[in-house]
Order: C-alpha cells, then structure tokens, then sequence
C-alpha cells in the first residue's frame, strides 16, 4: 500500500492533529503517499446549542465514521475525549498515541488564575465536566456556553465576552498558542475528559495492510491509561457530554485510576481513586464506575440526561 487517505474534520486543531499524523506516516514509511479528506460533522454544524442538548454520542465522529465504513477514507484521526465508547461494528481504535498534557487550562485577560476571579465573573465552557468540578469550588462564578473552535473562543475572550475562559491545555499546546495560558489547572482540582490529550486512529476491522502501517504510532502506557478510563466511561454508560471524569497515570506496571461523576451545580460531587496492574486495565475502570454507581453516580445521570433531553 503506497497511498492512504485520512477523514478528518476542518478545524484548526483536527487539522494540525491530520497532518502531524500524516508526518509520522510518511517519516516511518519512505515512499508511502498520505492524503487529507475534510469531513464536516453535526458538531461542527450546530454551533448555537450546548453539546449536552443535542445529543454528545458521536457528534465530532459520526460522519467521519460513515465515511470509513464507505470506503472513502482509509482512517480516521480524532480527539479521544471525541471518540463514543460504542464504535460501529466494522471499525476499531486502530491506535492511540502519546498523551499531550490532559490538563485544563485557564485563559483570562484580566486574570492570573482561577482562584483570582471576582466574585460574580462569567466564565465561558460548553463542558458540564469542568463546569461541574469549577462551581464546587466557587459557587460565586458564572457558568456561560463557549462553542466554536479554539481561536473562536479565545476571539470572543478577548472581546470581553467572558471574563475567562477554560480549554484543554494539549490542542492549545499543540497549536503553540501557550502564551494565552494563565494557568494549568491540576487534575487533582479538575479530572479530565476520558481520553484528553491523548490522540485516537480509527480503521476497518480486517484492513490489514492500513493496521499494519500504522501501528507504530501506538502508545503502550497511554493506551493502557486509555483503556481504564474508556471502561469507566462506558459502565456509566455516559458520553461525551455529560459531567464525567476520569484520569488513568501508568508508572511501569502501575496504574493509577481516578473517576469522578458531579452534579450540574457542583453542589455533588462523587470521586475516588484506584490503583492496581496495568494489564487490568478495564477492569479498574469497570470497578470504579460501579463505585462511584454505589455511592449513588446513576441518580446524578439520569437527571442530567432527563434535563438535557427535555
């Protein structure tokens, strides 16, 4: 095979991740041709709705998904924290590579950190996750929807739209925009998204002669990480959209495992932390999900989904 064609969405950020993926490739494999396919996905078209209203499953996947299935791509690249737990039959995560920082960062004009926010300050997320664990500490703040791309976002900022604002720190990293960060947010204060930081292929089952290209991009400690909180995730039975954490930190054969479930207002929140082997991965992930389900997580989801859906 001397040609592949990535599926990837038109933004900013899911370009510079295509072509860093196309990079590796070709630097791997000398006269290997790869190209880029842009695909426009529901997420990028409903810009004036939060996530959590219309849905979350698949929003920034689904069409790139149909593509694959079609043949029309050969892979895709996404965002992990983007990527459902429930893939289409036929396609798999081919690859996950090495984690960018899973942090949130924390963008402000006025402000050097969080905790230096006025009482009364808006501040701009379209994440329930981060809005969650950010009200439990100051309930003084408000809580206002961000969408858009990062330089969106960072635009209306500046306009004085918000008084700060807070964005996954890899995509403003890997764009090379940290002059905006203010402040790194430990994932101690705010767990991250399943997958953060963290970059997803996605392929045929079967397609060997892709699979086979592309394994070397895979990130035995990371996927490991992944494959905890991908568990987690999907016992909850939770999306991309829904006030859920979690965090898995690989130390040789060690794995560390934080989960989080929390209510909109901050006002519940449920964590824990697990450690145990790597190679039970999955499993640490599935025990804390039904920890944290024990401690009363189902009860918190059902009323997110009920109120989104409304």
């Amino acid at each position: 095979m001397n040609k592949l064609t990535i599926g990837t969405r038109g933004s900013e950020l899911a370009l510079w991740q295509a072509h860093h993926i196309k990079d590796r490739i070709e630097t791997e494999n000398p006269g290997v041709t790869v190209d880029l396919k842009i695909i426009k996905t529901t997420g990028d078209k409903i810009l004036d709705v939060p996530l959590a209203k219309v849905g979350g499953k698949g929003l920034f996947v689904k069409e790139i998904e149909e593509a694959l299935l079609r043949r029309e791509v050969d892979l895709a690249v996404h965002s992990m924290k983007d990527v459902p737990t429930d893939l289409p039959e036929e396609l798999f995560l081919s690859a996950i590579t090495e984690r960018q920082d899973p942090r949130d960062a924390f963008l402000s004009v006025k402000y050097n950190s969080f905790m230096e926010l006025p009482e009364g300050a808006t501040l701009g997320t379209s994440s329930l996750r981060r809005q969650c664990q950010l009200v439990a500490i100051r309930p003084d703040i408000k809580i206002a929807q961000l969408r858009g791309n990062v330089g969106t976002r960072i635009r209306k900022m500046k306009e004085g739209q918000y008084d700060a604002i807070i964005l996954a720190a890899a995509g403003l990293k890997r764009l090379g925009i940290t002059s905006e960060i203010k402040e790194l947010i430990s994932t101690e204060i705010s767990v991250p998204a399943i997958g953060q930081g963290a970059l997803g292929i996605e392929s045929r089952i079967g397609d060997d002669a892709v699979n086979n290209l592309i394994d070397f991009l895979n990130h035995k400690e990371t996927k490991y990480a992944v494959a905890a909180e991908r568990a987690f995730l999907l016992k909850l039975e939770g999306g991309c959209q829904v006030p859920i954490g979690g965090f898995g930190e690989v130390d040789g054969d060690k794995l560390t495992f934080r989960g989080l479930v929390g209510s909109e207002t901050g006002d519940i929140i449920l964590k824990d932390e697990a450690v145990g082997h790597v190679d039970d991965a999955e499993k640490i992930g599935v025990e804390m999900a039904q920890k944290l389900l024990d401690k009363g997580a189902a009860k918190i989801l059902e009323e997110v989904y009920n109120r989104t859906n409304a």
